[in-house]
């Protein structure tokens, strides 16, 4: 059912008013998510009513079996595409999506490597026992410590991202009598159609070396003894649906390969992640079979225009492993109408504004990229009629936005529980303390057992870190007893 046109200065052109604002869309939620007969969400075999009693809100909530199944289906895709051209693939988890012990486990069971990007994520997923050999890291900036620990570790490939980092990464070899294989990141010059600051593969930005600059790169790398150059590394960009980019990108791609394959073997071309999922109804992502089909198909062409054998290919998927099987649950706190008069386009309308006990703590995406979202009401079915809602943080912030645009039930009101899906991704690795608001756990969901798998914070992890309250016992945040201080009696 379409919205009256006369709404469409504030409702988003892609947000239709549903017939039934209790239904779950399929493309958005976990596979496993329905509704039990009462009407209450039931994820994982576990009703969201359930969840909240034992774990309270705001809750990240993540479906293990989603997981492995997206990971397994992920690495059968591309293993299959690459070897319609003689060719092998690697498939790495992006950790900077959702990265803890238990999903390293979960992914890389599953056959997956790792990517990881700072020294924090390196640490993480050699505790969880990720085989070093297995890891790619990488970073516009990685320290000398960093360095030195990717090298001391054993990891497999590290992606270059500057010529500073070349001389670092050499001097640490050579120190060691090491031999590091390394990645050339190289910015295609092709341009995602996303968001500015999720393109990542145009010139004007942080990573790696251009198309012009790249030889160069490549050549002082080959002439430092420890470092072994296997490959060229492209990331487009995050959330792309169709495959028209990442093709025109493997070409470019190619054609710099083959220059450099005149030097000596270069066996791996990685061309990063960034394939997109259903956040709302009218998202409609690539198929990962149909992606993985298309890169391969073009690199292929492209090898054989210049005579060359397809090399192997890398690809490094985050949010499309982790990012549907995610639901972040909340209680509302307060609903408040606001009409959105003034004007002919608004005359008559109003939004309801509803209040949640997180915001952009747990979910920055909105208020970074203006990202959109949906929402369910999770605790119970309503045969009320659909209401433009916007659903808000408890922050001191007018853009503190949740989901920005949805249709609920116009009966929603304080004490449901509110369920947001598709925030297996960047919710839970971009949380914060923000009014110094705890981050919430996440629990893990597997045949029909819930765990935690992070714990949450409370208010008395944060006061601890404070150290001017450092001599205080807290409880529940309020001070018991004045510890001595140190040098008193």
């Amino acid at each position: 059912m379409s919205a009256d046109p006369h709404t469409r200065s504030v409702v988003p052109a892609w947000l239709e008013r549903p017939d039934d604002a209790n239904a779950l869309a399929p493309a958005v939620w976990p596979a496993a998510a329905t509704r039990d007969a009462a009407g209450v969400l039931e994820l994982g075999g576990i009703t969201a009513t359930a969840l909240r009693e034992r774990f309270g809100t705001p809750l990240y909530v993540i479906d293990e079996d989603e997981v492995r199944a997206t990971a397994r289906r992920a690495l059968d895709a591309f293993r299959a595409a690459a070897a319609l051209h003689g060719a092998q693939a690697r498939v790495y988890y992006a950790g900077k999506a959702l990265l803890t012990a238990e999903v390293v486990r979960w992914v890389t069971d599953e056959g997956l490597a790792v990517d990881v990007c700072t020294g924090g994520e390196l640490a993480l997923a050699l505790a969880a026992g990720a085989d070093p050999a297995r890891l790619g890291f990488h970073g516009n900036n990685k320290s000398v410590p960093e360095l030195e620990r990717a090298v001391e570790a054993g990891v497999g490939s590290i992606v270059i991202d500057s010529l500073i980092e070349i001389e670092r990464l050499g001097a640490i070899v050579q120190r060691r009598g090491a031999s590091q294989a390394v990645l050339l990141r190289v910015n295609s010059g092709v341009h995602a159609e996303t968001h500015d600051f999720l393109a990542t593969a145009h010139e004007d930005q942080k990573f790696g070396f251009t198309l012009t600059d790249a030889a160069a790169a490549a050549a002082r790398i080959r002439e430092l003894d420890g470092l072994q150059l296997v490959g060229l590394h492209c990331h487009i960009g995050s959330q792309i649906f169709g495959t028209a980019g990442f093709e025109e990108s493997a070409a470019r791609l190619v054609e710099l390969h083959a220059e450099l394959r005149q030097g000596g073997e270069l066996p791996v071309l990685n061309l990063g992640g960034g394939f997109g999922i259903a956040y709302t109804s009218v998202d409609d992502p690539t198929p990962i079979e149909e992606l993985a089909f298309g890169i391969a198909e073009a690199v292929a062409q492209q090898c054989e225009v210049r005579g060359i054998p397809v090399p192997n290919l890398a690809f490094e998927p985050g949010r499309a492993i982790v990012g549907r099987a995610g639901v972040t649950l909340y209680e509302v706190g307060t609903t408040k109408p606001v009409a959105l008069g003034g004007d002919v386009s608004g005359d008559g309308l109003t939004r309801l504004y509803v209040s949640v006990d997180g915001g952009m703590s747990d979910n920055a995406r909105p208020a970074l990229y203006g990202a959109q979202f949906s929402a369910r009401i999770a605790s119970r079915a309503s045969d009320a009629d659909p209401a433009l809602v916007r659903v808000v943080g408890k922050h001191c912030e007018s853009g503190d936005i949740v989901v920005d645009a949805e249709y609920l039930p116009g009966d929603v009101s304080p004490g449901d529980l509110l369920a947001v899906p598709a925030t297996g991704a960047y919710c839970f690795s971009l949380a914060n303390n923000y009014n110094y608001v705890p981050r919430p756990p996440i629990v893990a969901l597997r045949g029909g057992e819930a765990r935690v798998i992070v714990r949450g914070e409370t208010i008395d992890d944060l006061l601890a870190r404070d150290a001017g309250l450092a001599a205080t016992v807290f409880d529940a945040g309020r001070p018991l007893q004045d510890a001595p201080m140190e040098g008193t009696a």
